[in-house]
């Protein structure tokens, strides 16, 4: 059995978003193609896991072993929210609230150790898999053409991660809420007057660890204030610390809706 857990989002970050325009001036009349000073996206769709591999603590007190084996590689429904805020044509603030969190029943090959808990491979297992992403960032648009945006700029990520078994009367888990900043690009380029292709990329790789989250999409403009977009993101990433050794990749389908205000 699955079950989808979305943890209370935020709220207050996105009514602060949503409220701050209401503080300042719209732009200029004279502005050729004046950008919105609000845009929300909703995107939604499934998510397929090719890699889940966990060893918690990472010494030989623990045991290395697939989640994915497990829980299986999906696919689950996931959604995330982005809202954006244009302080000018060149400037803007971007919050991205991407809860995520499964759970599944499974097998695991042999004995695991994990977290303090011991299971065995004769009676199912019970795993949850949680990994909600909460981010502000700032970009530049360095590149402003008709046909075509370039931007760049960094992203402060809070990462909210748990991994639980539970059998029968055993039960372990490991949680870590932790900061992680990341490089933000992204492009947008014109195919046509509605048509547009979409790059999106947050990440950053250096010493015990990496996180990546990719995105190309293809959007369509159905007027000054929607747009709806479609296509492949992929989350790529983990630790390999002391305390835990952890590396998952996550492959989504994906369509959004565009407001633009």
């Amino acid at each position: 059995m699955m079950t989808i857990r979305f943890r209370t989002l935020p709220v207050f970050l996105v009514a602060s978003l949503l409220a701050a325009p209401l503080l300042l001036s719209h732009p200029s009349p004279g502005t050729a193609q004046a950008i919105p000073r609000l845009a929300v996206e909703l995107e939604a769709g499934p998510v397929w896991q090719s890699r889940n591999d966990i060893q918690i603590p990472n010494d030989p007190s623990g045991t290395r072993f697939s989640l994915e084996g497990v829980a299986g590689r999906g696919p689950w429904p996931s959604g995330r929210v982005y809202v954006t805020w244009n302080l000018n044509r060149r400037h803007s603030l971007r919050a991205l609230l991407a809860p995520f969190s499964i759970t599944e029943t499974g097998a695991i090959p042999g004995e695991v150790r994990f977290a303090g808990g011991t299971f065995r491979s004769d009676r199912p297992v019970e795993a949850t898999y949680q990994f909600n992403s909460w981010r502000l960032g700032y970009r530049y648009r360095f590149l402003d053409r008709e046909d075509l945006s370039l931007w760049v700029g960094f992203t402060a990520k809070l990462r909210d991660a748990k991994v639980e078994l539970r059998q029968e009367e055993t039960s372990a888990r490991d949680t870590d809420l932790g900061f992680v900043p990341l490089l933000f690009l992204a492009a947008d380029k014109r195919l046509a007057p509605r048509w547009r292709l979409l790059l999106d990329f947050e990440g950053l790789a250096g010493g015990p660890g990496r996180a990546f989250d990719v995105a190309l999409k293809l959007g369509y403009d159905i007027g000054d204030r929607w747009g709806i977009t479609a296509g492949y993101r992929t989350l790529e990433g983990g630790a390999d610390v002391e305390s835990v050794y952890s590396f998952a990749w996550l492959h989504y389908g994906v369509v959004s809706a565009v407001f633009r205000w």
